[in-house]
């Protein structure tokens, strides 16, 4: 089962584990297949991000499992909860369905459980700003998956422990941890979590203005998302590398990977991206001393703005062409798009 990035936080959240036995008849004609059959129908749900409907089914299952007496079970269905709490925003719910998954994980000695539950941990105290204890389960996560030979799971924590020491706002350690996330992800041959990790790696370099080594995480994850044929992430780096290169000075690339990203925008009809991408290149261009490009962007910006319509996005427009032509000393053209 492919394991899930949220990527909207970042943050690397393995799939609940299935390594239920099917066997023994439980009271009230419930058998172990059946809660199994359940228990894949909540997995399903959360990958399909059907949160609220998984953790129906998560909480049914745990009723089941507790009525079972199954111990093992229902720290299973625990950290399924907590994962989907987890997702849901609902930090609180989280870890206390992780706590108490944990606790049961290491009276039964289910390791695979005990990391999962860490990592649930980890990554809600995170988004609670609690990073000393967010660092401390992060690191019992790692040490679990090590010692059990997860390799999904240590890559999981490395990444999800690059995060907090960023939010910390040490990056150095950050790098460190995301560099191992990196490597495995690549022997592991993901690459959706390739380039999550890459994200991450560039976005903390970004952070420390090592903006050739920000380039280079984008630059690869650009080769990523080309062949995954994902246009909207292939859009979004574009806009990240040619910022980079704008603020290294290399203005040239900078354009080059605004005219991609503003060609992919025209592609997927995104007016906004379309027109932020035409504001960065009129930016650029009057860096340049080229005026009358500039002029062009911003003439096809406001009939983008136009054309959505958005009439703030349309006077910002306007804004822009009245300073170049006073740049020009073309006060006449600066008026007639103050009459328009």
């Amino acid at each position: 089962m492919q394991e899930p990035f949220d990527s909207h936080r970042g943050t690397f959240v393995p799939a609940v584990e299935r390594l239920w036995e099917q066997t023994e008849i439980g009271p009230a004609g419930l058998d172990k297949a059946e809660l199994d059959a359940l228990l894949e129908k909540a997995i399903e749900l959360y990958q399909i991000r059907s949160y609220d409907k998984s953790l129906k089914y998560f909480t049914r299952v745990l009723r089941s499992f507790r009525a079972l007496e199954d111990a093992q079970g229902e720290a299973r269905a625990l950290s399924g909860m907590g994962l989907t709490y987890y997702a849901l925003g609902n930090y609180g719910e989280a870890i206390a369905a992780s706590h108490e998954a944990l606790a049961i994980a290491r009276q039964t000695l289910d390791r695979r459980t005990e990391r999962q539950a860490l990592g649930n941990l980890g990554n809600a105290y995170r988004h609670l700003n609690n990073l000393p204890k967010a660092i401390e389960y992060k690191q019992q996560s790692l040490d679990v998956a090590r010692e059990i030979g997860d390799r999904r799971g240590e890559m999981a924590a490395l990444n999800n422990l690059g995060m907090a020491y960023k939010a910390l706002g040490d990056c150095p350690t950050a790098i460190a941890y995301y560099e191992e996330s990196l490597a495995l992800a690549r022997e592991l041959e993901d690459p959706q979590v390739e380039s999550q990790v890459l994200r991450n790696l560039g976005n903390a370099h970004h952070a420390l203005a090592n903006y050739g080594q920000t380039i280079h995480c984008y630059e690869q994850l650009l080769a990523i998302a080309q062949h995954l044929e994902d246009q909207p992430l292939e859009m979004q780096i574009l806009k990240n590398l040619a910022s980079a290169c704008y603020t290294l000075g290399d203005n040239d690339r900078a354009v080059i990977y605004q005219h991609q990203r503003l060609e992919l925008a025209y592609q997927l009809r995104d007016h906004r991206n379309a027109a932020q991408a035409l504001e960065s290149l009129g930016v650029i261009y009057e860096t340049l001393g080229d005026f009358q490009r500039a002029l062009d962007c911003y003439e096809q910006r406001l009939s983008v703005a136009r054309a959505i319509p958005d009439s703030h996005l349309e006077q910002q427009a306007i804004d822009s062409l009245k300073t170049v032509c006073y740049s020009l000393g073309d006060y006449a053209r600066a008026n007639q798009y103050d009459q328009a």
